[in-house]
């Protein structure tokens, strides 16, 4: 099932976010440029996830055209508030463009990353505190 963020699907045209069910766990896929401009709605949908109790969150990365700090700091507050829920953050199928903004910035190492979605939903359960 789909569901968006009422009224705040997109921005300007330049970032789309997804939200797609799958029982305690939820897929959010966004799609375009990732930065100080869009970030809010992301950051908004994962709330909205946290918030409804979801325990994994699945952030599909495959859409992204572009994701600067401030879209790596609204994942990085996304998963510390998942954490404190008891729940998780993980990403799926990185383009090399933001997987190379991960691996220099280090914060790769504190996310579960998966080559691909559906890999992520059917992995065994992280520990919170990981």
């Amino acid at each position: 099932m789909d569901r968006g963020i009422p009224g705040s699907t997109s921005h300007r045209g330049r970032l789309t976010v997804d939200v797609h069910d799958h029982g305690t766990s939820v897929v959010i896929a966004p799609r375009g440029e990732l930065d100080h401009h869009t970030a809010d709605l992301l950051r908004a949908s994962l709330e909205r996830c946290v918030a409804e109790g979801r325990k994994l969150l699945v952030v599909d990365c495959s859409g992204l055209d572009f994701c600067d700090s401030t879209g790596l700091n609204v994942l990085l507050g996304a998963r510390l508030q998942a954490q404190a829920a008891g729940g998780s953050v993980a990403l799926a199928d990185m383009s090399p463009l933001v997987a190379r903004l991960f691996e220099i910035t280090g914060a790769g190492a504190v996310f579960s990353v998966f080559d691909a979605v559906d890999e992520a939903l059917s992995a065994p359960e992280q520990p919170s505190g990981s």
